[in-house]
């Protein structure tokens, strides 16, 4: 990465160098556009592995696309193949039953697909983001601003200006708003968005068990919430090994405090309680997280010398585990638009050039947001004409190959028309 100038003139300006902002810095540069990386954190607090010890879901397609960027490479050996989905209502373990999953489930098979493509992996944050920001380093046309914050920006009619802490500017053609869920900049534009909060909280750890996973996934439906049981990469030690899976454990807010505050017994038991003994004795690995859920769209994803891409566009339920895939599909789509737009000579930043970005991207996002919400309202409670009703609408999925390829095809982001990024290798 070329040294952070004082003042510079890019092609692209992206304020965000989370995993969406790094990985759109590379794939723009990679179609030849010059580009300013803007995060106010530390690199090397970033690139830590106890900066964020969460793991992501990488879609079939999306992982075609880090397989173009040749990141692949360095991200495999610490990523999971997921190889089945069972998705179930679930139930809490009483005097009267085990917990864990119910007799209403639905099967998603990879070998319905494509026998040799998983239909998925679970990824460790930190190994994406170090793969991302070793690649960034390559890059000639890329320059990162890190430990340095967006103040102000001046949307101009033939540029952008973007005033950077310590008296740093950087004028550009383009400004993407990798931003977040809150997004300055978007709030700045005066982009509206649709918001609500879900009155649950996401808590996430990783679990050691006893028993290997086999590349097994699943996810139960409770009433406070879904219980996602995601499969993670293997620790050896010498001849020891140790079996691990990824929890995203959603539930009421207060339940969730409660849980976050225990100590490791009680978290422990209640984890078993829900879990069930599938993978034998369980122990937490490592320290949990929580956040809180939310929901939100924005009504535009351009203005003029704008675009939004991942959160700061739209925040999802993780019902799917979709969020960083959707953001991935942005990246995909802009590249291409981008580039066809520079080909014809088009300005990049005028909004009409933005516009065809806006128009692939809007119903994918509006039917995975508005489908993710539903479920989770549907999903998350134990009414018992609702539970049988939902229960009979898992069997019958179950029961149509073709309607479990088109979720599953939904899944691993390969539906619509897709970006070259995106497109079969």
């Amino acid at each position: 990465m070329a040294n952070a100038e004082k003042d510079l003139h890019t092609d692209i300006a992206i304020v965000g160098g989370g995993l969406t902002g790094g990985l759109a810095a590379l794939a723009l540069a990679r179609r030849g556009f010059s580009i300013a990386l803007i995060e106010r954190s530390p690199k090397e607090a970033l690139l830590a592995s106890h900066f964020d010890g969460r793991t992501t879901a990488i879609a079939f397609a999306s992982m075609r696309m880090l397989n173009r960027l040749d990141l692949w490479d360095d991200i495999d050996a610490f990523s999971e193949p997921i190889r089945d989905i069972l998705v179930t209502d679930g139930q809490r373990q009483t005097r009267f039953r085990e917990g864990g999953l119910s007799s209403f489930h639905m099967h998603f098979d990879s070998n319905a697909l494509d026998k040799d493509t998983p239909l998925g992996w679970i990824v460790e944050n930190h190994a994406l983001r170090r793969a991302i920001f070793s690649a960034l380093d390559k890059e000639k046309d890329v320059t990162v601003f890190d430990q340095t914050s967006c103040q102000h920006v001046d949307f101009g009619p033939g540029r952008a200006v973007l005033e950077l802490s310590a008296g740093r500017s950087v004028t550009t053609n383009l400004v993407l708003a990798a931003d977040g869920k809150q997004s300055p900049l978007r709030a700045q534009a005066g982009l509206r968005v649709n918001r609500w909060k879900y009155q649950q909280t996401g808590l996430v750890a990783t679990v050691a068990h006893e028993h290997p996973h086999n590349g097994f996934a699943q996810e139960y439906f409770l009433p406070g919430g879904p219980f996602a049981i995601l499969p993670m990469t293997t620790k050896s030690d010498g001849s020891n090994k140790t079996y691990r899976s990824s929890l995203v454990w959603t539930d009421k807010i207060p339940l969730a405090e409660r849980l976050m505050a225990s100590d490791d017994e009680t978290f422990k038991r209640e984890l078993t309680q829900r879990f069930g003994s599938y993978l034998g004795g369980l122990e937490v690995d490592g320290p949990r997280f929580s956040y809180p859920l939310s929901f939100h769209l924005s009504h535009k994803f351009v203005s003029a010398r704008l675009a939004l891409v991942g959160d700061a566009v739209r925040a999802i339920h993780p019902i799917a585990g979709q969020g960083f895939n959707l953001a991935i599909k942005d990246i995909a789509a802009l590249c291409d638009v981008l580039a066809d737009g520079r080909g014809v000579g088009l300005d990049i930043g005028h909004e009409s050039a933005l516009q065809p970005y806006q128009q692939w991207r809007r119903f994918d996002s509006v039917s995975l947001a508005l489908g993710t919400d539903l479920l989770n309202r549907l999903f998350s409670n134990n009414q018992p004409a609702i539970r049988l009703m939902r229960g009979a609408g898992l069997g019958v999925v179950n029961a149509s190959r073709p309607v479990r390829q088109f979720f599953m095809r939904q899944a691993g982001a390969d539906v619509g028309t897709l970006p070259s990024l995106l497109q079969p290798l």
